[in-house]
């Protein structure tokens, strides 16, 4: 029963991408909706962010998904086409955006935000040891010390 239900989660996790692209976007002819699958492959959905054009059921991607068949019709290039998505949304909505330094940002941020991360992590972690190394004042030894003599261990 479970190699079934495994099968069918597999299975599954392979279809879910192909229903966002619904019946009525897809083009007749099938060299025209290759193309427009391989270009929505590249686009990024400015809404969904972590997805592509033709992996998303945001509006958004239906517009765009929509816009790059249009285009494919009207006989423009690929690289037109990814021109023009540039040119109205910015090179965030390739998937691989060009390394210039308008995108630094997308390619240095992550790793930025991790190296900031690290520092906080190392500084809270040298204010605790520098908390537990301090010394006992005179007070605090003879406090323990008093404690030691009479046999109390719970500290």
């Amino acid at each position: 029963m479970t190699r079934i239900a495994t099968t069918l989660l597999v299975v599954w996790s392979f279809v879910i991408p192909c229903f966002a692209v619904e019946p009525n976007e897809i083009l007749r002819d099938p060299n025209l909706e290759a193309r427009a699958r391989e270009i929505g492959k590249a686009l990024r959905c400015v809404v969904c962010q972590n997805e592509t054009i033709d992996e998303s059921d945001a509006e958004l991607a239906r517009d765009m998904r929509r816009l790059v068949r249009r285009q494919i019709i009207d006989g423009h290039s690929d690289q037109k086409i990814i021109d023009y998505m540039v040119d109205r949304y910015g090179d965030f909505v390739l998937l691989n955006p060009p390394f210039k330094p308008s995108t630094w940002a997308l390619w240095f941020g992550p790793l930025a935000v991790f190296c900031l991360g690290a520092v906080v992590i190392i500084r809270k972690l040298r204010t605790i040891s520098r908390r537990q190394m301090k010394p006992l004042s005179a007070e605090e030894q003879d406090e323990f010390a008093s404690l030691v003599n009479k046999g109390n261990t719970k500290l």
